[in-house]
């Protein structure tokens, strides 16, 4: 099965730098994935497995924190997930598509904290959530940002990763079609 691992906080530097994606990419294959791409330096690995999503979650952490000693939490996601993602996409074209976000988590959200977060005031910042992701529309000209994946952890409990539109677009346009 192909899927796409997506890692929370890489950073160009500090303890959650990854050196190289080509060298992480070595590693996983040495690992017995299959198939393993990567795009861009953030964090966005597409790979073949049979390993169920939380143990592929749980050996690219591991990976990761052995060779390279950044503990970064990795969120499991399908072809499927970013279609529908994609699809359920709530911001039409009246929308600056480049501020468009969207947050993945392996975690499932209480909806007692969900309904908080949807009467929290943000002022110019936008928060909408579906079926496989939470959206967020993040224009340039607001105030100091609010929303943010920091935030949703925070009031959510949960862990997630952001990913601007484009990004989930590029990954999903990668993966193949056999899925």
């Amino acid at each position: 099965m192909q899927i796409v691992a997506l890692l929370r906080g890489v950073t160009p530097v500090g303890k959650n730098k990854i050196p190289k994606m080509s060298a992480l990419v070595e590693l996983l294959e040495q690992e017995g994935f299959q198939q393993v791409k990567s795009y861009i330096q953030s964090g966005n690995i597409i790979l073949d497995t049979d390993l169920s999503h939380e143990e592929v979650s749980k050996k690219i952490h591991d990976v990761i924190k052995e060779n390279i000693g950044a503990d970064l939490s990795v969120i499991i996601k399908t072809k499927e997930d970013l279609k529908i993602a994609l699809a359920e996409n709530p911001f039409d074209d009246s929308y600056d598509y480049s501020r468009i976000h969207l947050v993945f988590t392996n975690d499932a959200i209480d909806e007692m904290k969900l309904e908080k977060v949807r009467h929290t005031v943000f002022f110019s910042e936008i928060f909408q959530e579906g079926t496989s992701c939470m959206y967020l529309y993040l224009p340039r000209e607001a105030p100091k940002k609010k929303l943010n994946t920091n935030f949703l952890e925070k009031k959510l409990g949960i862990t997630g990763t952001m990913r601007k539109a484009n990004v989930i677009q590029h990954l999903f346009d990668m993966m193949d079609d056999a899925d």
